[in-house]
């Protein structure tokens, strides 16, 4: 489980390094082909396409040249091809006016296929301040 958890981890810093990069492609290709995709807000997108279509709409607009940070706070295993991870995120945005910073905890459930992990659905739920 350990070379696992690894990989895991891996996954969720290339998604991390896709956003920071302003990559909506880079980012939604750790999601399984057909994820789940829970914004804050509560909107549920369906499908890597869609979580890209999104990511870009929001690198060209409200989080152009934004930065996220995820730390991983858990990964427990369900089945051994199953994980679920605790990821505390931290993101900075600049609204053309202020710089912001939003906090939220994420619920990522990972899958294993042929020994690639992909991100099968995902809950962003924001930390009240």
């Amino acid at each position: 489980m350990e070379q696992d958890e690894v990989a895991i981890r891996e996954a969720i810093r290339k998604a991390q390094d896709g956003w920071n990069a302003g990559s909506a492609e880079d980012f939604a290709a750790q999601f399984a082909e057909d994820a789940d995709f829970v914004l804050v807000s509560g909107r549920h997108v369906k499908g890597r396409e869609a979580i890209a279509a999104g990511a870009r709409a929001d690198f060209s607009f409200i989080f152009k040249d934004s930065k996220n940070t995820y730390v991983v706070e858990a990964v427990r295993f369900i089945r051994p091809d199953v994980a679920i991870a605790h990821v505390h995120q931290l993101l900075i945005y600049n609204d053309g006016e202020t710089t912001h910073e939003a906090t939220a905890r994420s619920t990522w459930v990972l899958t294993r296929y042929e020994d690639v992990w992909n991100i099968a659905a995902f809950q962003n739920t924001a930390i009240a301040r």
